[in-house]
């Protein structure tokens, strides 16, 4: 989502880097092919910055980025719901609970769970980028973990999915089990040893 551009100092913290003056020697260093291209990660967190930061501006009354909290974050997720691409069933719904619907239905569209988790993620580290500190985070606040706890909750519910992920075992824990059933199966394919020949007292007691 990419609103309007930000001015400078988006962050609404004192600048932590210096200003580089921009000569024709640094525009020619910066846009010659050598230059080091962001990661896809770097930049969406720069996109999804920017989007927050213009939400502020436009925000009644408008919102520095120190005055915000926790709550002010939750308004910022549920403003992006109108966004939303993922259907998310009512409890009302006949297809509440359906992974796959066999008929559409007038339920709203909603930012799937794993979006705005990730998104919080980016945010989160980017405050910190932009000089606030980690204990003051507004997207690490308590409320905003619990609401996106909920809002996984009821959308795996709604629609019949699960967010658990399974836990990866070992490499080595693996390689022992397979030992162990390999070992397992040997000792049931065991051919059981003969009966042991009769004594030289039971033979003449038979005489």
């Amino acid at each position: 989502m990419d609103l309007v551009s930000p001015p400078p100092n988006t962050s609404g913290f004192p600048s932590s880097s210096p200003t580089v003056p921009t000569t024709p020697t640094a525009r020619a260093s910066s846009s010659s092919p050598s230059a080091t291209t962001p990661s896809r990660y770097e930049s969406q967190k720069r996109r999804d910055w920017n989007t927050f930061c213009q939400y502020l501006r436009n925000h009644r009354p408008p919102l520095s980025l120190p005055m915000c909290s926790g709550a002010h974050v939750l308004e910022f997720l549920r403003y992006l719901d109108q966004f939303g691409k993922t259907k998310v069933h009512n409890q009302n719904c006949p297809f509440f609970g359906l992974p796959n619907p066999p008929a559409p239905c007038p339920c709203p569209l909603r930012q799937a769970w794993g979006s705005l988790d990730a998104l919080i993620g980016r945010l989160r580290a980017a405050y910190e980028e932009h000089g606030g500190r980690p204990e003051a985070n507004p997207f690490g606040a308590r409320a905003v973990r619990i609401f996106l706890r909920e809002v996984r909750d009821f959308q795996a519910k709604a629609r019949g999915v699960s967010y658990d992920k399974k836990r990866k075992r070992p490499k080595q824990q693996q390689q022992q089990q397979q030992q162990q059933k390999v070992t397992l199966n040997d000792n049931n394919n065991i051919t059981p040893p003969p009966p042991p020949p009769p004594s030289d007292h039971q033979s003449a007691a038979n005489e």
